[in-house]
């Protein structure tokens, strides 16, 4: 009877073997997960000419701080814009970019609705928030700075956007497809959005400055 137990304790030892070996690996006697070997996909040069933003796989986010002690993110979910890409002559290029002051969401859809109200973004007044570069700066092999006229809340004022380029590449249904990160930090009393509130220590309720945080992929047209 103890023989035929210790045989079957043996048989399940190495059934679970079998399992961390097949899910990953051991280290030192401890299974750890084996490396994903991600595939390696091929940058195209990036080719000239006019490119879409595709809201589906892009992103325009901000944070700000809240309290002091932490920083809130949103995003504006109805966006649309485009990239005219000169590769050759990069000084050439520009972007325009429109945003809906109402699609803000920051996940608190009583707080989207202060949002906006006159107290911050206005949007029955001010329904959209837009950029239009008028130069692009290189400063160094994909880092570049948009120059242009940004207008939020009936207010336009000249702010440089930097950026970088992570190139193209064709998609599994043949388009070209455009990489771009990028951020800036604005100052929302600028803009005429003053509400708030001090704190006994003399801290924001809510902070003046804004971090807006782009993660953009545009569509060859």
């Amino acid at each position: 009877m103890r023989r035929r137990l210790i045989i079957h304790t043996i048989r399940v030892v190495l059934a679970l073997l079998v399992v961390v070996v097949s899910a990953g690996y051991l280290v030192n006697g401890r299974a750890e997960r084996a490396p994903r070997v991600l595939p390696v996909v091929a940058e195209e040069p990036s080719p000239s000419g006019s490119y879409a933003l595709d809201p589906a796989h892009s992103t325009i986010g901000f944070t700000v701080r809240h309290l002091v002690i932490n920083d809130i993110p949103g995003r504006f979910r109805d966006f649309a814009g485009s990239i005219q890409y000169n590769s050759e002559k990069i000084g050439e290029s520009s972007v325009t970019f429109m945003a809906k002051a109402a699609s803000v969401d920051t996940a608190i859809e009583a707080r989207d609705k202060h949002l906006r109200t006159s107290d911050f973004f206005d949007v029955e007044k001010y329904p959209e928030i837009t950029f239009k570069s008028t130069r692009i700066e290189r400063k160094g092999a994909a880092s570049f700075v948009a120059h242009g006229d940004f207008t939020m809340r009936g207010v336009t004022r000249v702010i440089a956007i930097p950026f970088k380029l992570h190139g193209t590449v064709k998609d599994p249904w043949g388009k070209t497809r455009l990489g771009v990160e990028g951020g800036l930090t604005i100052n929302r009393i600028d803009y005429g959005i003053t509400w708030g509130s001090k704190l006994d220590n003399g801290g924001l309720v809510i902070g003046n400055d804004v971090k807006i945080n782009l993660l953009l992929e545009a569509v060859k047209q």
